[in-house]
């Protein structure tokens, strides 16, 4: 009996790692699998991208649902007042299985891909889905333009299978499991500072030097001590899809990120620093990366804390 209970907890484990989701697929792949029944295509197209509801309606890959990242609810203002933070999880567990999403779905996450911003609503919110304890989740690597990027020669338009109007949704239950080693609080962040944990901002290079803040950003600068790489130097040119990973190690070799170490990747509201914490931790394979979610807009409201600016202009 021993022996059979072994062997049958060996195939369930194989069957688990042949079925484990990538956290990028292709095309290719997304063709193959239009259609399955435990596959939902998320699209997240929407205001970041310059898109909305509209284009979705127009256009979509077959079954797709959609969600927009910015009214839906997948981020909030925590007790604090801090914008873009995670949401309750009883409103993301009725958000998602609204969606039509359980349990047992592989989520395909499908953003505009036309640049590094807009796919970091897709990098957002696969983070928010392996936050709350779903690891079956993977992003379209460089979403419907990818997609929708061949043509036929008379017809002008796509040859990859398209859908108009709204997908038939049956709502599902959808039940959380908080990771929560992946959240990081500001005391976190202090400890992890002072303990000489890499700290990666992944602004843009004009507010990491404190030439310009976000708008709701209390003060200009920097964690003292962190790195900066930003966000857009992550995707090819800066549009929507993620360098290869050996592109990425030069990347970061280059901006004196080290990809083997304890990281914690911050921006102003967790959005930009989402691309970052993906391209390490999925991509490259640096178990030691994380996001801390209140960034650059908890931090910096918080005046006992230090900042670094390089560049004072006032």
């Amino acid at each position: 009996m021993k022996k059979l209970a072994l062997v049958i907890g060996s195939l369930c484990m194989a069957a688990s790692i042949a079925h484990a989701a990538q956290p990028l697929v292709d095309v290719e792949w997304v063709k193959e699998n239009i259609g399955k029944p435990d596959v939902v295509f998320l699209d997240v197209r929407g205001g970041i991208a310059g898109k909305s509801k509209t284009d979705y309606l127009r256009a979509h890959i077959p079954g797709a649902v959609y969600t927009d990242y910015l009214k839906d609810g997948w981020r909030s203002k925590d007790a604090t007042g801090t914008p873009g933070q995670l949401s309750p999880l009883p409103k993301l567990e009725a958000l998602i299985g609204g969606l039509g999403i359980d349990n047992n779905s592989h989520v395909v996450i499908v953003p505009q891909g036309g640049k590094a911003v807009d796919v970091g609503t897709a990098t957002r919110i696969y983070w928010t889905f392996k936050v709350l304890g779903h690891d079956n989740v993977s992003l379209l690597n460089g979403g419907m333009l990818a997609y929708t990027k061949d043509m036929d020669e008379k017809t002008k338009k796509p040859v990859n299978p398209l859908e108009k109007g709204a997908a038939k949704v049956a709502a599902k239950t959808f039940k959380a499991d908080l990771q929560e080693d992946m959240l990081l609080s500001k005391d976190d962040v202090i400890a992890a500072q002072k303990a000489g944990t890499l700290v990666v901002d992944h602004r843009p290079n004009n507010q990491f030097l404190g030439i310009n803040k976000h708008g709701k950003a209390k003060r200009s600068g920097t964690i003292p001590g962190a790195v900066n790489l930003p966000e857009n130097w992550l995707t090819q040119n800066g549009g929507g899809s993620f360098r290869e990973k050996s592109s990425l190690e030069k990347l970061y070799q280059a901006s004196n990120v080290s990809t083997d170490v304890e990281q914690i990747n911050f921006c102003n509201t967790g959005h930009w620093a989402s691309l970052g914490w993906f391209a390490s931790h999925e991509i490259m394979g640096n178990k030691g990366a994380k996001l801390y979610d209140g960034s650059m807009l908890e931090w910096a409201a918080d005046s006992s804390l230090p900042m670094e600016q390089q560049v004072k202009l006032d």
